[in-house]
């Protein structure tokens, strides 16, 4: 069943998790026609968004991101907040598909009345988001979630991109991988606002501290990406609920901090800009695949690329000028 704009827009607001998921898919959507209202919707809802949380959630395979998560969301929930989770699963690169089995690893949360949970594919899109993460989650805001948690594929350093759209990011650690500092590089280290040590018991706590020595020791040779903010290194277990009180009370720290040196909104700008910029390329290309005569140019000078006969960067300068050239008014 088609649902109007109407009626999209008065479910989102009025809470209805099947009107909320059906936007989030007619978003999602790449057919023109639904792109056309998705475009509408997302008009509408704007004056309603920008009141949440944005916590990105990252980490290597096997930290536990879906146990964290859906302790946390139960602990925010726990203090009158609703969550909503998008939990982004790495696709296929042969066929694009993807498991989409967050929902089920978080049973308990998903129980909950003031938990939103939606998993959405990747589908080959770089960052650890899908490419439309950032307008799924203006989606949430509207409906009235306070935090959007959105847990990342956890493939490696190209998560950094979530810290794009989010207001914090955390990185999940687990010990007992050998080098403990090997599995977090200079690049993500920069982007991080607070370290979780996870799954740490009796039987590894010191292991633990001495991983939070060495982490603290690496910050301290990285400029802080927040003035007056030092990244704090959290021990603890999502599974047994240890540790998370201290971490949500560290959040609100950090936003708080954030709201008073003036960086929240100016950093929310940028992320918004950003995403502009995504778009604009995105419709270039879009438009260029409508035109069989610039489609043909963008395919000829590809070839060049891919056979070498210039350098890539060469072929895509000269495609672009004289894209540029032909549609000037």
């Amino acid at each position: 069943m088609k649902f109007s704009t109407e009626e999209l827009m008065n479910g989102i607001r009025s809470g209805n998790k099947r009107l909320i998921a059906k936007a989030i898919t007619l978003v999602e959507s790449k057919k023109a026609e639904h792109r056309e209202q998705a475009e509408e919707l997302l008009k509408k809802i704007m004056p309603f968004t920008g009141n949440s949380i944005r916590v990105g959630v990252t980490g290597v395979p096997g930290a536990g991101k879906s146990t964290f998560i859906e302790s946390f969301g139960r602990l925010a929930i726990s203090h009158d907040k609703k969550v909503a989770v998008l939990a982004i699963d790495p696709s296929s690169a042969i066929n694009k598909g993807s498991i989409l089995g967050d929902k089920t690893r978080m049973e308990e949360l998903a129980k909950e009345e003031n938990a939103f949970i939606r998993p959405s594919p990747s589908s080959g899109f770089l960052g650890g988001v899908a490419n439309t993460t950032f307008e799924t989650m203006l989606i949430c805001e509207a409906a009235g979630y306070d935090y959007i948690l959105i847990e990342t594929v956890g493939v490696g350093q190209s998560e950094v991109l979530v810290a794009d759209i989010t207001d914090v990011f955390l990185f999940l650690k687990i010990i007992g991988g050998g080098d403990e500092l090997q599995g977090i590089k200079r690049g993500i280290m920069e982007m991080l606002d607070l370290i979780f040590i996870n799954k740490v018991d009796d039987s590894n706590r010191q292991k633990a501290k001495n991983t939070r020595l060495e982490l603290k020791r690496a910050l301290d040779f990285i400029p802080p990406k927040e003035k007056d903010w030092k990244v704090p290194v959290l021990l603890g277990s999502a599974l047994q609920k240890e540790g998370l009180q201290e971490l949500y009370q560290r959040i609100d720290e950090f936003i708080n901090l954030k709201k008073q040196n003036g960086n929240f909104e100016s950093v929310r700008i940028q992320q918004s800009e950003k995403r502009y910029e995504y778009w604009v390329q995105e419709y270039i290309l879009s438009m260029i695949k409508k035109d069989a005569t610039v489609e043909d140019a963008y395919l000829q000078h590809k070839k060049n690329a891919s056979e070498l006969i210039s350098n890539p960067s060469t072929e895509a300068k000269l495609f672009v000028e004289n894209f540029l050239s032909k549609n000037k008014t």
